[in-house]
């Protein structure tokens, strides 16, 4: 420790961790603007304005998936040694100024451009890896719940975005729903992470969770409950290289799961709005669909937090993929409104398990210290996967004329990860990354 900090000798009032939880809420509340949930609401009218198919209009979204993986290792390290506040910062103006830079295109290659220059960089640096991974490096025995809370942002932002967007559709139309998006990014984002993103307790004589002391290796492990004999591995303090990580057979395990699991997403999302209104749905269904989905999945995402903090993490991420893969498979087993909001209700419930679950397993995998190079990496992996999704989706459209084919798949992948998560190997003994 350097002579500027101390030990705290008792626990503060106030955690100040709590401030960069709302923070990270904050821009995952915008961070929404610029998934593939929000751009499946401007499918339609962008595909005609811009005069392009919806299969080349997917390339879109695998670009930025691509991008957001090859910049992900780079990014991911910043953290590590400078934290978040410039990264988030600039990231938002970034992102900013390129929803204002949609408005004013008139091609696609304009429109495809602009997103990937502006929109999809800035992203990666103010939103999800950025937060949470600056949120795990404030909490330990509370990872679970805070960074749960973080991610309400972004369950809230898309709840309200189909009928958000729609009203702005009918208002300003969709080139000012753009610019809107670029102001409200600017002010909910900038401000407040200049003000008051910090990089870790310490830098501020604290510790994790607000505890009078150091977090021991046993309270590492409860927090995120992993498998009998794995607390040594899970050493909040340890540092890993790129080449320790990169040999594990832990980090291919978690990514490939992921992974498998991130095609079927990217796909769903960008395509569900489409899906339902080609079986003869209204636009005010296939908005209350995505609606549900996201209302499902913020009230979920709380309870997946708590519940990962008293459940082995392995066995939490196999109960939410089973029972996402349960709700597609009822969502697209019939046409029935009814059968479809049933089972995008439970997919909603699975999804909201997603990010939360993620991000804790590669922190009690591999600790806090060196977590922006671990998610880096694993972000450009499992990104590369996520890639394919849109296209596939739009393509076998494109050639069978039905999204059928796509959604079965997609939850036979996602049984396919619930399988995968009760096998994950522990990443060694971690002494040597200890020292390293």
């Amino acid at each position: 420790m350097s002579p500027g900090r101390r030990s705290p000798p008792s626990r503060p009032f106030f955690f100040y961790g709590w401030v960069i939880v709302a923070v990270g809420f904050l821009a995952h509340l915008v961070c929404a603007f610029h998934l593939s949930s929000t751009l499946s609401v401007f499918l339609r009218p962008l595909t005609e304005d811009l005069g392009v198919s919806r299969g080349v209009f997917s390339l879109l979204r695998s670009g930025e998936i691509l991008i957001g993986a090859a910049v992900a290792p780079f990014v991911g390290p910043l953290v590590d040694r400078y934290g978040g506040r410039w990264l988030m910062a600039g990231g938002a103006l970034l992102a900013g100024c390129g929803f204002l830079l949609l408005g004013q295109v008139t091609a696609f290659w304009q429109f495809l451009l602009v997103r990937w220059l502006f929109v999809t960089v800035g992203g990666v640096f103010m939103c999800h890896m950025v937060v949470t991974v600056t949120i795990s490096r404030w909490f330990v025995r509370m990872r679970g719940r805070a960074i749960a809370m973080a991610s309400l942002g972004q369950g809230l932002s898309k709840v309200g975005i189909p009928f958000v967007t729609a009203a702005l559709f009918a208002w300003v139309g969709w080139r000012q729903t753009w610019g809107i998006f670029g102001v409200v990014t600017v002010a909910l984002v900038v401000i407040p992470a200049v003000l008051f993103m910090r990089r870790s307790p310490e830098e501020m004589g604290l510790w994790p969770d607000g505890a009078p002391e150091p977090p021991s290796t046993g309270a590492a492990a409860g927090a995120a409950r992993l498998p009998s004999g794995a607390d040594a591995l899970s050493a909040e303090e340890a540092v890993w290289s790129r080449a320790q990580v990169l040999r594990g057979a832990t980090f291919w395990v978690i990514c490939f799961m992921f992974g498998i699991a991130n095609v079927g997403i990217a796909g769903l999302n960008l395509h569900v709005f489409a899906y339902l209104l080609d079986i003869g749905h209204s636009a005010v269904t296939a908005a209350t669909a995505l609606s549900l989905i996201a209302s499902t999945q913020l009230a979920s995402t709380l309870a997946w937090g708590f519940l990962s903090e008293r459940m082995e993490i392995r066995r939490c991420i196999m109960v939410m993929f089973f029972v996402q893969a349960a709700g597609l498979g009822g969502a697209i087993a019939t046409a029935r409104v009814e059968a479809i909001y049933a089972g995008f209700f439970f997919y909603g419930i699975g999804l909201g398990g997603s990010w939360v679950l993620q991000e804790l397993i590669w922190a009690a995998y591999y600790g806090r210290r060196s977590l922006g190079l671990v998610r880096g990496l694993g972000m450009s992996v499992t990104n590369g996967f996520g890639a394919a999704g849109a296209p596939f989706f739009g393509f076998l459209f494109d050639v069978s004329g039905s999204y059928m084919l796509s959604f079965v798949l997609f939850a036979v992948a996602l049984v396919g990860s619930a399988l995968l998560a009760l096998v994950i190997p522990p990443p060694g003994t971690g002494k040597a990354a200890a020292h390293a």
